[in-house]
Protein backbone atom coordinates (compact mmCIF):
# COMPACT_ATOMS: atom_id res chain seq x y z
CA UNK A 1 0.00 0.00 0.00
CA UNK A 2 2.81 2.41 0.87
CA UNK A 3 4.49 1.71 -2.46
CA UNK A 4 1.21 2.35 -4.28
CA UNK A 5 0.54 5.64 -2.48
CA UNK A 6 4.09 6.79 -3.21
CA UNK A 7 3.78 5.94 -6.89
CA UNK A 8 0.45 7.73 -7.25
CA UNK A 9 1.85 10.76 -5.43
CA UNK A 10 4.84 10.94 -7.77
CA UNK A 11 2.70 10.61 -10.90
CA UNK A 12 0.23 13.25 -9.67
CA UNK A 13 3.05 15.66 -8.88
CA UNK A 14 4.63 15.14 -12.29
CA UNK A 15 1.26 15.78 -13.96
CA UNK A 16 0.74 19.03 -12.02
CA UNK A 17 4.33 20.21 -12.56
CA UNK A 18 4.18 19.62 -16.30
CA UNK A 19 0.89 21.49 -16.43
CA UNK A 20 2.40 24.40 -14.52
CA UNK A 21 5.34 24.57 -16.90
CA UNK A 22 3.06 24.49 -19.93
CA UNK A 23 0.97 27.31 -18.46
CA UNK A 24 3.85 29.54 -17.35
CA UNK A 25 6.90 28.66 -19.45
CA UNK A 26 9.03 29.33 -16.37
CA UNK A 27 12.25 27.43 -15.71
CA UNK A 28 11.80 27.85 -11.95
CA UNK A 29 9.52 25.95 -9.58
CA UNK A 30 8.98 26.72 -5.89
CA UNK A 31 7.24 24.16 -3.68
CA UNK A 32 5.92 24.08 -0.11
CA UNK A 33 3.39 22.11 1.90
CA UNK A 34 3.96 18.78 3.60
CA UNK A 35 3.99 16.78 0.37
CA UNK A 36 6.99 18.84 -0.76
CA UNK A 37 9.04 16.96 1.88
CA UNK A 38 8.75 13.86 -0.34
CA UNK A 39 12.35 13.72 -1.50
CA UNK A 40 11.88 10.94 -4.05
CA UNK A 41 9.04 12.85 -5.70
CA UNK A 42 11.12 16.02 -5.78
CA UNK A 43 13.98 14.28 -7.57
CA UNK A 44 11.60 12.97 -10.23
CA UNK A 45 10.17 16.46 -10.78
CA UNK A 46 13.69 17.79 -11.29
CA UNK A 47 14.65 14.98 -13.65
CA UNK A 48 11.42 14.44 -15.58
CA UNK A 49 9.91 17.89 -16.11
CA UNK A 50 11.20 20.91 -18.07
CA UNK A 51 11.88 22.88 -14.88
CA UNK A 52 15.60 23.60 -14.51
CA UNK A 53 15.61 25.02 -10.98
CA UNK A 54 13.58 23.85 -7.99
CA UNK A 55 13.30 25.50 -4.59
CA UNK A 56 11.66 23.59 -1.74
CA UNK A 57 10.94 25.50 1.45
CA UNK A 58 12.71 23.48 4.21
CA UNK A 59 9.92 23.93 6.79
CA UNK A 60 7.44 22.82 4.16
CA UNK A 61 4.90 21.31 6.56
CA UNK A 62 2.46 23.11 8.85
CA UNK A 63 5.30 24.66 10.87
CA UNK A 64 6.23 26.72 7.81
CA UNK A 65 2.97 28.65 8.04
CA UNK A 66 4.69 31.08 10.40
CA UNK A 67 7.23 31.96 7.71
CA UNK A 68 4.52 32.27 5.08
CA UNK A 69 2.42 34.52 7.29
CA UNK A 70 5.36 36.83 8.01
CA UNK A 71 6.28 37.08 4.34
CA UNK A 72 2.65 37.71 3.38
CA UNK A 73 2.42 40.66 5.75
CA UNK A 74 5.85 41.98 4.69
CA UNK A 75 5.15 41.87 0.97
CA UNK A 76 1.37 42.04 0.54
CA UNK A 77 0.29 44.33 3.36
CA UNK A 78 3.40 46.46 3.85
CA UNK A 79 4.37 46.47 0.17
CA UNK A 80 8.03 45.70 0.78
CA UNK A 81 10.13 44.56 -2.22
CA UNK A 82 11.10 40.93 -2.73
CA UNK A 83 14.79 41.07 -1.92
CA UNK A 84 15.34 38.27 0.62
CA UNK A 85 16.33 34.76 -0.51
CA UNK A 86 16.21 31.76 1.80
CA UNK A 87 19.68 30.31 1.35
CA UNK A 88 19.87 28.53 4.72
CA UNK A 89 17.59 27.26 7.48
CA UNK A 90 19.58 28.30 10.57
CA UNK A 91 17.05 30.63 12.19
CA UNK A 92 16.61 28.90 15.54
CA UNK A 93 18.18 29.70 18.91
CA UNK A 94 21.89 29.56 19.67
CA UNK A 95 23.55 29.02 23.04
CA UNK A 96 26.82 30.38 24.39
CA UNK A 97 29.71 28.90 26.33
CA UNK A 98 28.19 30.08 29.59
CA UNK A 99 24.98 28.15 28.90
CA UNK A 100 26.91 24.98 28.18
CA UNK A 101 29.17 25.30 31.23
CA UNK A 102 26.20 25.84 33.52
CA UNK A 103 24.55 22.65 32.31
CA UNK A 104 27.73 20.56 32.47
CA UNK A 105 28.87 21.80 35.86
CA UNK A 106 25.40 21.24 37.33
CA UNK A 107 25.64 17.59 36.32
CA UNK A 108 29.27 17.34 37.54
CA UNK A 109 30.30 15.67 34.29
CA UNK A 110 33.91 15.63 33.05
CA UNK A 111 34.45 17.66 29.88
CA UNK A 112 37.18 19.59 28.16
CA UNK A 113 37.34 22.71 26.03
CA UNK A 114 38.75 22.24 22.53
CA UNK A 115 40.21 24.85 20.22
CA UNK A 116 38.58 23.51 17.05
CA UNK A 117 35.50 21.30 17.52
CA UNK A 118 35.36 20.51 13.77
CA UNK A 119 38.83 18.97 13.75
CA UNK A 120 38.26 17.07 16.98
CA UNK A 121 34.93 15.69 15.73
CA UNK A 122 36.42 14.66 12.39
CA UNK A 123 39.12 12.71 14.19
CA UNK A 124 36.56 10.87 16.30
CA UNK A 125 34.41 10.08 13.24
CA UNK A 126 37.44 8.78 11.36
CA UNK A 127 37.82 6.28 14.22
CA UNK A 128 34.15 5.29 13.72
CA UNK A 129 32.89 6.90 16.91
CA UNK A 130 29.33 8.26 17.02
CA UNK A 131 29.21 11.99 17.73
CA UNK A 132 26.48 14.31 18.98
CA UNK A 133 26.92 17.72 17.36
CA UNK A 134 25.21 20.77 18.93
CA UNK A 135 26.52 23.96 17.31
CA UNK A 136 25.36 27.43 16.36
CA UNK A 137 21.77 28.33 15.52
CA UNK A 138 19.25 25.50 15.27
CA UNK A 139 17.71 24.48 11.96
CA UNK A 140 14.16 25.34 10.95
CA UNK A 141 12.16 22.37 9.67
CA UNK A 142 12.22 18.60 10.15
CA UNK A 143 15.74 17.91 8.81
CA UNK A 144 18.90 18.15 10.88
CA UNK A 145 21.37 20.08 8.74
CA UNK A 146 24.52 20.03 10.85
CA UNK A 147 23.50 22.15 13.84
CA UNK A 148 21.55 19.59 15.90
CA UNK A 149 22.86 16.36 14.38
CA UNK A 150 24.12 12.92 15.31
CA UNK A 151 27.08 12.06 13.09
CA UNK A 152 28.81 8.81 12.19
CA UNK A 153 31.24 7.21 9.75
CA UNK A 154 29.50 6.43 6.41
CA UNK A 155 32.24 4.00 5.33
CA UNK A 156 31.10 1.20 7.65
CA UNK A 157 28.01 -0.58 6.39
CA UNK A 158 27.10 -1.83 9.85
CA UNK A 159 27.03 1.73 11.18
CA UNK A 160 23.42 2.11 10.00
CA UNK A 161 22.32 -0.75 12.24
CA UNK A 162 24.47 0.44 15.15
CA UNK A 163 23.04 3.96 15.12
CA UNK A 164 19.45 2.77 14.67
CA UNK A 165 19.68 0.23 17.49
CA UNK A 166 22.03 1.82 20.01
CA UNK A 167 21.35 5.53 19.51
CA UNK A 168 18.06 6.28 17.75
CA UNK A 169 16.22 3.26 19.22
CA UNK A 170 14.20 2.74 16.05
CA UNK A 171 13.57 0.21 13.28
CA UNK A 172 16.61 -1.14 11.46
CA UNK A 173 15.33 -0.25 7.98
CA UNK A 174 15.44 3.50 8.72
CA UNK A 175 18.05 5.19 6.50
CA UNK A 176 20.47 8.03 7.16
CA UNK A 177 21.53 11.01 5.10
CA UNK A 178 24.88 11.61 3.42
CA UNK A 179 26.10 15.16 4.06
CA UNK A 180 28.50 15.97 1.23
CA UNK A 181 30.71 18.95 0.46
CA UNK A 182 28.82 20.80 -2.26
CA UNK A 183 31.73 21.05 -4.69
CA UNK A 184 32.32 17.28 -4.42
CA UNK A 185 28.69 16.23 -4.80
CA UNK A 186 28.94 15.46 -8.52
CA UNK A 187 31.57 12.81 -7.72
CA UNK A 188 29.14 10.90 -5.52
CA UNK A 189 25.68 11.49 -7.00
CA UNK A 190 24.33 11.08 -10.51
CA UNK A 191 22.46 14.16 -11.70
CA UNK A 192 23.82 16.12 -8.74
CA UNK A 193 21.88 19.25 -7.85
CA UNK A 194 22.82 21.48 -4.92
CA UNK A 195 20.42 20.60 -2.14
CA UNK A 196 21.13 22.37 1.19
CA UNK A 197 17.85 21.33 2.82
CA UNK A 198 18.10 17.54 2.34
CA UNK A 199 15.01 17.31 0.13
CA UNK A 200 16.21 15.27 -2.85
CA UNK A 201 16.93 11.57 -3.22
CA UNK A 202 19.48 10.96 -5.98
CA UNK A 203 21.29 7.87 -7.29
CA UNK A 204 24.71 7.38 -5.74
CA UNK A 205 27.45 6.82 -8.31
CA UNK A 206 27.80 3.07 -8.57
CA UNK A 207 31.45 2.75 -7.58
CA UNK A 208 30.86 5.08 -4.59
CA UNK A 209 28.15 2.91 -3.06
CA UNK A 210 30.73 0.61 -1.51
CA UNK A 211 32.64 3.68 -0.26
CA UNK A 212 29.67 5.06 1.74
CA UNK A 213 27.48 1.98 2.37
CA UNK A 214 25.99 3.26 5.63
CA UNK A 215 24.14 6.05 3.79
CA UNK A 216 23.26 4.12 0.62
CA UNK A 217 19.63 3.01 0.33
CA UNK A 218 18.80 -0.50 -0.83
CA UNK A 219 18.07 0.87 -4.32
CA UNK A 220 21.44 2.62 -4.56
CA UNK A 221 20.16 6.12 -3.79
CA UNK A 222 20.74 8.60 -0.98
CA UNK A 223 18.82 11.53 0.51
CA UNK A 224 21.70 13.95 0.43
CA UNK A 225 22.47 17.29 1.99
CA UNK A 226 24.80 19.69 0.20
CA UNK A 227 27.07 21.48 2.67
CA UNK A 228 28.58 24.85 1.78
CA UNK A 229 31.33 26.77 3.50
CA UNK A 230 29.14 29.70 4.55
CA UNK A 231 26.38 27.75 6.32
CA UNK A 232 25.92 28.29 10.09
CA UNK A 233 29.43 29.70 10.74
CA UNK A 234 31.09 27.06 8.56
CA UNK A 235 31.80 24.60 11.39
CA UNK A 236 29.94 21.69 9.77
CA UNK A 237 31.68 22.27 6.44
CA UNK A 238 35.07 22.25 8.17
CA UNK A 239 34.17 19.05 9.98
CA UNK A 240 33.47 17.23 6.71
CA UNK A 241 36.56 18.78 5.15
CA UNK A 242 38.69 17.50 8.03
CA UNK A 243 37.04 14.09 7.78
CA UNK A 244 38.01 13.96 4.12
CA UNK A 245 41.61 14.84 4.98
CA UNK A 246 41.74 11.81 7.23
CA UNK A 247 39.74 9.33 5.14
CA UNK A 248 39.58 10.61 1.55
CA UNK A 249 35.77 10.70 1.79
CA UNK A 250 33.98 14.12 1.71
CA UNK A 251 30.81 12.65 3.20
CA UNK A 252 29.55 11.99 6.75
CA UNK A 253 26.47 10.17 8.00
CA UNK A 254 23.99 12.70 9.39
CA UNK A 255 20.79 12.08 11.33
CA UNK A 256 18.68 14.32 13.53
CA UNK A 257 19.67 14.73 17.17
CA UNK A 258 16.69 13.02 18.78
CA UNK A 259 15.42 9.61 19.79
CA UNK A 260 12.49 7.78 18.27
CA UNK A 261 9.24 9.63 18.93
CA UNK A 262 10.95 12.82 20.15
CA UNK A 263 11.46 16.19 18.44
CA UNK A 264 14.96 17.35 17.59
CA UNK A 265 16.75 18.53 20.73
CA UNK A 266 16.24 22.21 21.47
CA UNK A 267 18.18 22.92 24.67
CA UNK A 268 21.64 21.75 25.81
CA UNK A 269 19.98 19.78 28.62
CA UNK A 270 18.08 17.72 26.06
CA UNK A 271 21.20 17.00 24.02
CA UNK A 272 23.00 15.91 27.16
CA UNK A 273 20.16 13.59 28.19
CA UNK A 274 20.13 11.87 24.79
CA UNK A 275 23.91 11.51 24.88
CA UNK A 276 23.89 9.92 28.34
CA UNK A 277 21.02 7.54 27.55
CA UNK A 278 22.28 6.20 24.22
CA UNK A 279 25.31 4.65 22.59
CA UNK A 280 26.77 7.97 21.43
CA UNK A 281 30.51 8.03 22.08
CA UNK A 282 31.02 11.79 22.26
CA UNK A 283 29.10 15.03 22.48
CA UNK A 284 30.10 18.51 21.37
CA UNK A 285 28.26 21.40 23.01
CA UNK A 286 29.88 24.32 21.26
CA UNK A 287 33.57 24.12 22.20
CA UNK A 288 33.02 21.64 25.02
CA UNK A 289 33.62 17.95 24.42
CA UNK A 290 32.35 15.03 26.47
CA UNK A 291 33.64 11.52 25.82
CA UNK A 292 32.50 8.24 27.31
CA UNK A 293 35.76 6.50 26.51
CA UNK A 294 38.42 9.22 26.13
CA UNK A 295 41.67 8.28 24.47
Amino acid sequence: MAFGVQTVTEEAALHVARGLHAATGSNNLAMAGGVALNSVMNARILAETPFEHIFIQPAAGDAGNALGAALHVWHQQLGKPREWRMTHAFFGPAYGDGDFRTVLEARKLPFREVADPATEAAELLSRSQIVGWFQGKAEVGPRALGARSILADPRRGEMKDIVNEQVKHREGFRPFAPSVLDERGHEYFNGYYTNPFMLLVLPIVEDKREVIPAVTHVDGTGRLQSVTRDGNDGAYYRLIEEFERRTGVPVVLNTSFNLRGEPIVHRPEEALADYLNTGMDALFLGRYLLEKHPG
